[in-house]
């Protein structure tokens, strides 16, 4: 006895496409409406691929430590440090580097010896002073340069600061724009 089907009669034929029906939802299920409910208000007029304002243009120039003290990012100004003769354009990092950012104090000055050193507090602060109180006074030098004297040489420092030195030279050329130089005050 075989099993037959007789789609003579309605009944089984309904039958046969609710099953049909109910096994293609299974196997197929509907696809969300993945098109917008409204066009977006900015390609009404048409996509256009160019930016709605460029950036200001920079120009590579030769910065002095006290031409480049100006570029501390008051007053909502440009951020600039440089770190080893290299100046870099750190204004897109303004929480870091602005002045309320924590590395503020490197804004607009020669930052070297404090990224060679990890070191990232200025000289007259609470935290070197209690620095000054731990380690004996020989241990402590000034991580940032005053702008009216010569630049940072970095001779003293060992294998292990200037690979520290080179690292960050590294992350800031692969984040922030080289705009410049840093020399001497009398260069220029």
């Amino acid at each position: 006895m075989g099993l037959s089907v007789d789609f003579g009669t309605p009944v089984n034929t309904a039958l046969l496409v609710y099953i049909l029906y109910s096994v293609q939802k299974i196997i197929f299920p509907p696809l969300p409406n993945l098109a917008p409910k409204s066009v977006p208000t900015e390609f009404k007029e048409g996509y256009s691929w160019m930016p709605k304002s460029h950036p200001p243009t920079l120009l590579y120039q030769t910065y002095t430590p006290k031409s480049l003290v100006k570029y501390d990012g008051k007053d909502g100004g440009r951020i600039l440090l440089a770190i080893n003769g290299m100046v870099f354009d750190v204004t897109t990092g303004r929480n870091f580097y602005g002045p309320d950012g924590m590395y503020g104090n490197f804004a607009g000055r020669d930052a070297s010896r404090g990224m060679a050193k990890q070191s990232f507090a200025l000289g007259t602060s609470p935290r070197i002073i209690r620095l000054r109180d731990l380690h004996s006074q020989a241990d402590y030098t000034e991580m940032l340069t005053p702008i009216d004297q010569p630049i940072d040489k970095l001779e003293d420092l060992d294998q292990e600061e200037i690979e520290n030195m080179r690292g960050w030279i590294e992350h800031f050329s692969n984040k922030y724009v080289i705009c410049g130089r840093l020399v001497e005050n009398d260069a220029v």
